[in-house]
């Protein structure tokens, strides 16, 4: 019997999670519409089949604040909360409790599934914008699940990705988390531990408790604060990585230490996953079986599309793309991050990408003030980084950036406001970078 999960030293079979699940749906609204906040991976899993074999849409959104919740809904189902955690707030939802079902029914089969059934709704993130609902078709979920495990063995010279088991640091909630660790189990072959390991430590003892072949589902953040950790790691067949660009070293350090070979996955939460590489074998990225990518030029600047495979219809992707052909590109930065500072361009993408290879910032972020009375634009760098000075950060700069893009301020702070993916939505960035400059100027001066 196939192992879907492993949850406090228990391997749970396919069989026996869809038994608990057809359980599990019988026990649920008759209608209304599922808001998945377990994060227990298992239990996630559990519910999201429960809702598939009821007929209801999961809805998924980006993090389980109250004020969050209180917004879902409006002009659809009635939302209702689905828990693994009694006391958690649900900002008025109804709310039920998930737990395994003792004396589960006889097994469901999701290939009764109707393909055109939706069967999720994701919300995106927000680190471009307002969050937006994106609803995802079980036959395209399933189409996608299919690319990516093809995807995974070519890169990887494996005949199958079946029986590979993952620990996953990002939240089941999230596209990536969603795609890569609940259904690369569900529909692809794999399995999944059932926690969510946080600290490298804790990460670790994860990896460690699970048989090979083992992978690591992770984001940049996560895996650097894992690398810098120090912590004893078990090898590791795989890391995959997303959410942003993954620079080359900190690819090689991963594989040098970790021994597997690790793959960055590009996506976006309306298209789902997209295009993957070998970030150690080069820059370019190719598209999932089946996509393409289309320029289309506007007065504005060249915009790109994705269409094809499990991308029901085109897409509009918010990055900017050097194409080498349908299949294949670059990733030069997103789209809505382009910053025009004398006469000269650039991103923001950019610019953190290269702050952060700066070895000892530990996170970096560039911000742009949206106020600038006089006309002139002072960006401003806040790091992470205890044992650098800001002027050493500009040297550091120096030769990777043009002179008009280095920071006019660097700002030493202890943390950034980033989410459980690693991503920080545009409005956490600007309050945090206001609430920031006024207490560090009230502190030190506002030329220190």
């Amino acid at each position: 019997m196939r192992t879907l999960a492993w949850r406090d030293g228990e391997a749970i079979s396919v069989a026996q999670c869809l038994a608990e699940a057809a359980t599990l749906a019988e026990r649920l609204p008759a209608s209304g519409q599922p808001v998945n906040l377990c994060s227990d991976r298992y239990l996630f899993t559990l519910a999201l089949v429960a809702a598939l074999l009821r007929g209801q849409t999961s809805l998924m959104p980006p993090n389980a604040m109250p004020h969050t919740l209180r917004q879902l809904g409006d002009g659809g189902p009635c939302p209702y909360a689905l828990v693994d955690d009694a006391t958690q707030d649900t900002g008025g939802l109804a709310t039920q409790v998930v737990s395994r079902p003792a004396g589960a029914a006889a097994s469901a089969d999701l290939s009764a599934l109707d393909p055109l059934q939706w069967a999720a709704c994701l919300l995106t993130s927000g680190s471009t914008g307002a969050p937006q609902p994106q609803l995802k078709r079980w036959d395209s979920l399933r189409a996608s699940i299919a690319a990516e495990a093809r995807m995974l063995c070519e890169l990887l010279q494996w005949p199958t990705i079946a029986g590979l088991n993952i620990v996953a640091t990002v939240p089941p909630q999230h596209s990536y988390g969603f795609e890569s660790s609940v259904l690369l189990a569900l529909l692809g072959g794999a399995a999944f531990d059932a926690g969510r390991p946080f600290y490298p430590v804790d990460i670790a003892e994860a990896l460690a408790r699970l048989p090979q072949p083992r992978a690591l589902v992770t984001t940049p953040v996560h895996l650097k604060a894992l690398l810098l950790s120090g912590a004893s790691l078990p090898p590791v067949d795989l890391v995959m990585s997303a959410t942003a660009p993954l620079s080359p070293q900190l690819a090689q350090q991963a594989e040098s230490r970790l021994g597997g070979r690790l793959v960055e996955i590009y996506g976006c939460t309306e298209a789902g996953q997209v295009a993957a590489r070998r970030t150690t074998a080069g820059d370019a990225w190719t598209t999932l079986d089946g996509l393409r990518i289309e320029r289309q030029t506007a007065d504005d600047g060249d915009r790109f599309t994705v269409s094809g495979g499990h991308v029901l219809a085109p897409t509009p992707l918010a990055d900017q793309l050097e194409l080498i052909d349908a299949q294949h590109f670059r990733l030069l930065g997103r789209a809505n991050d382009l910053i025009h500072v004398a006469g000269k361009r650039s991103s923001l993408a950019h610019l953190n990408f290269h702050l952060n290879r700066i070895e000892g910032v530990d996170d970096g972020v560039f911000w742009l003030p949206d106020d600038v009375p006089d006309g002139v634009v002072r960006l401003v760098a806040f790091v992470v980084a205890p044992g650098l000075s800001a002027r050493r950060i500009i040297a550091a700069l120096r030769p990777r950036i043009e002179s008009a893009f280095l920071p006019r301020r660097v700002i030493q702070v202890p943390s950034l406001p980033r989410q459980a993916t690693g991503k920080i939505t545009a409005q956490a960035l600007r309050e945090f970078a206001l609430r920031t400059l006024a207490q560090h100027d009230s502190h030190h001066g506002k030329d220190s």
